[in-house]
Formats: C-alpha cells, sequence, structure tokens
C-alpha cells in the first residue's frame, strides 16, 4: 500500500470516528435533555400549565413553528378535547369521541403519523377533517399502558437546507417525549379530578382554600390585593320542591357554568357547599372585584334557564371581601372568607339578587359596647 492511500484511509477512518462521536454526544446531550424534560413535566401538577409546558416543549425539540394537544375529557371520559388553540376555541370546544377510528388508527400504530397515512388509513373517517384544520405535518399519540390518553399535533416545520420531513432518530424522540408526557398528563389529571366537584365541574372547597392560603402569601410579600367572591343560590329550595332534585342539579350546574364564563383563567372558582360559590380574583382590588360579581349575578338574572320546557327565573346573591395589607390585614384564609359570608347574607337580608361589599373597621376603631 501507498503510503498516500493510507494516509487517505487514515483520515476516512479519523473522519468517521469523528462522525461517531458527534452523533454519541448528540445521543447523551437529547438524553440529557430528556432527563430535565421529565423533571419539568413532574413537577407540573397544574392541568393547564403542564399542557403548555408540553406543547412548546415539544415545538423546540422538534423545530415546529406550532403544536397543539388533544386530551380525554376529565369528567366524562368520552372525547378528545382540544385545550390549546384559542383561536379554534369559542362556547365550544373542539372534540373527538374516544371511539372516532381516527383515534383507533393512532393507539393501532403507537407511532407518529403524517396527515397523509392517516388519511390512507382511514379514508373518508368521520373527525379526520378536525385534524386536517391544524395543518399537521405530524401527529403523535399520547400512550401510557396501551391506553390513549391524548394526541399531540405537531403544525407547520421549520425546514433544514429545504428538508421538512423527520427522520427516524428525531421520531423517536418525539415518541420518548410523547410516553414522558402522557405520564404526567395521567398525574395531573388524577389531581384534578381528585380536587373537582363533578356535578359543577368547579373546585372543592378545601382545594379552594389551599390556594386561597398561597395566595393571600403572595398578596403580603407583592403588597398586592386579592379578592374573595361569595355567592348563594336564592330560595333554592324551591327548584327541588317544585321540579325535584334533578331540575336543582340542572340549576346548580347551570349557575356554575355561567360563573365560570364570567372569571380569567387565572381565577379560581370553587363550588362551597349546597348552592354556595366561591371565587378568588387574582390582583384585584374593590372597583374591579365588585364590577365581576355584579356581572356574574346579572348574567345570572338575565339567563333564560330551560328545564323540561319549563322556564326557570334564578337569581344569585353575592358579597366581596379584598385583602389589603394596609386596609385589611386578614389573619387567615377563613377570616378572609367569613368577610365575604358577612357580606353576602347583607345581600339576603336586604332583598336578595344584589351583591354587597364588606366594608372592613378603620385601623384603631373599635365596636361600641
Amino acid at each position: 500500500m501507498s503510503k498516500k492511500k493510507a494516509e487517505n484511509k487514515k483520515s476516512e477512518s479519523q473522519k468517521e470516528l469523528l462522525e461517531q462521536s458527534l452523533q454519541y454526544e448528540k445521543k447523551i446531550y437529547d438524553l440529557e435533555q430528556l432527563i430535565d424534560i421529565a423533571k419539568s413535566f413532574c413537577q407540573n401538577l397544574d392541568f393547564v400549565n403542564l399542557l403548555e409546558s408540553i406543547v412548546y416543549i415539544s415545538m423546540a425539540q422538534m423545530h415546529v413553528l406550532g403544536a397543539e394537544i388533544f386530551v380525554r375529557d376529565l369528567i366524562t371520559n368520552e372525547n378528545f378535547v382540544l385545550e390549546t388553540a384559542k383561536e379554534f376555541l369559542n362556547d365550544e370546544k373542539v372534540k373527538i369521541p374516544v371511539t372516532a377510528p381516527v383515534a383507533s388508527v393512532l393507539l393501532h400504530e403507537k407511532r407518529p403519523i403524517t396527515i397523509a397515512e392517516l388519511r390512507e388509513k382511514c379514508a373518508g373517517c368521520k373527525y379526520l377533517s378536525t385534524l386536517e384544520k391544524l395543518n399537521p405535518t405530524l401527529i403523535v399519540p399520547l400512550i401510557q399502558k396501551s391506553h390513549l390518553n391524548g394526541m399531540l399535533v405537531l403544525q407547520e416545520r421549520i425546514s433544514i437546507d429545504d428538508d421538512a420531513t423527520y427522520s427516524e432518530y428525531e421520531l423517536n424522540q418525539i415518541m420518548a417525549i410523547a410516553g414522558l408526557a402522557s405520564v404526567a398528563i395521567n398525574n395531573a389529571a388524577l389531581l384534578e379530578m381528585s380536587s373537582t366537584d363533578m356535578m359543577t365541574h368547579l373546585k372543592h372547597k378545601y382545594y379552594f382554600f389551599n390556594v386561597l392560603t398561597e395566595a393571600i402569601d403572595a398578596a403580603f410579600l407583592g403588597n398586592k390585593q386579592i379578592a374573595v367572591l361569595m355567592f348563594d343560590i336564592d330560595f333554592f329550595k324551591k327548584f327541588n320542591d317544585t321540579y325535584g332534585h334533578e331540575c336543582g342539579d340542572f340549576v346548580l350546574k347551570s349557575v356554575a357554568d355561567l360563573i365560570r364564563r364570567n372569571l380569567r383563567d387565572s381565577d379560581v372558582a370553587s363550588r362551597y357547599g349546597g348552592e354556595e360559590f366561591t371565587a378568588l380574583l387574582i390582583d384585584s382590588g374593590k372597583e374591579e372585584a365588585m364590577a365581576v360579581a355584579e356581572r356574574i349575578r346579572s348574567t345570572i338574572n338575565e339567563h333564560d334557564f330551560v328545564y323540561n320546557n319549563q322556564h326557570l327565573h334564578v337569581t344569585i346573591s353575592g358579597g366581596v371581601s379584598i385583602f389589603d395589607a394596609q386596609k385589611n390585614l386578614v389573619s387567615s384564609p377563613n377570616e378572609f372568607v367569613n368577610q365575604a359570608d358577612q357580606a353576602l347574607y347583607m345581600s339576603k337580608n336586604n332583598g336578595r339578587n344584589k351583591v354587597t361589599y364588606f366594608e372592613p373597621k378603620p385601623k384603631g376603631s373599635y365596636a361600641k359596647k
């Protein structure tokens, strides 16, 4: 062998070693990334925040301009619900039944699939158009223990060297992320269900108090205001007595839904007990809190409740209290809620179907004996 050939062979060998070294370095880096992603998912038990985290991490890892996610409805478990695409979501959420053929194909394939492949395997299937409207480049099943928890839709891809396809390595990577995401979604869903009233779909009282405790501490440290709203359905017993308990349940569900629709995503509403509801408004003073409470009251007052062809007139009474480190430094969450409750009973005693603000006593004032 000539000296030149030997040098060329040595050079090729060194090049191969360098390429292998780079590949191993990338794999190690990607494994470290997966560990960080797993930690991020496991530490995030808030359902909405977790879904946003899954979407943004998937976008970054797969170099796509957008992503959306469908997850099983936590209450009925009958549909996959599109939880992210805000421009898609009006009053009614976009849903795909868990029994839909497109879901069956994804569960059977157990791998990422393009919309073209899905069309081929599920030609003419109902709900295929729902996925097509999201302009997917890849649809990833979220599977845990042979159970489809959801669908991750990756949208337009940032092309590299005019190549927008996914390599086999990338497909394995996104399935690894999807596996971690599915476990995290299942854990967050269990927490969500355990803290949610199954009838009204609002939070439980004790979950509300836990969040309120944290909110009071944060408001004190940040010198901010927060508000507690308390509502009670007026003459609720008459709906049960006149039309039966199913009617009472209908009123509870409908009122809860109207309360929820009039709050921000950052606010927390709960079914406090029976026909009583509470809401926590973050970073809200008297003017804003009273406006929200009055909007909820008037919305319910004007709403046409129709049960078994019977038109019902439902009203609520409300009370509002504001945490303020300078003017109303409450000593506990119970005291805070009790203030709103006192204001609520003032509304009840003054004719119902109104909202009353709790006026804290000025510092240094004493009740007359």
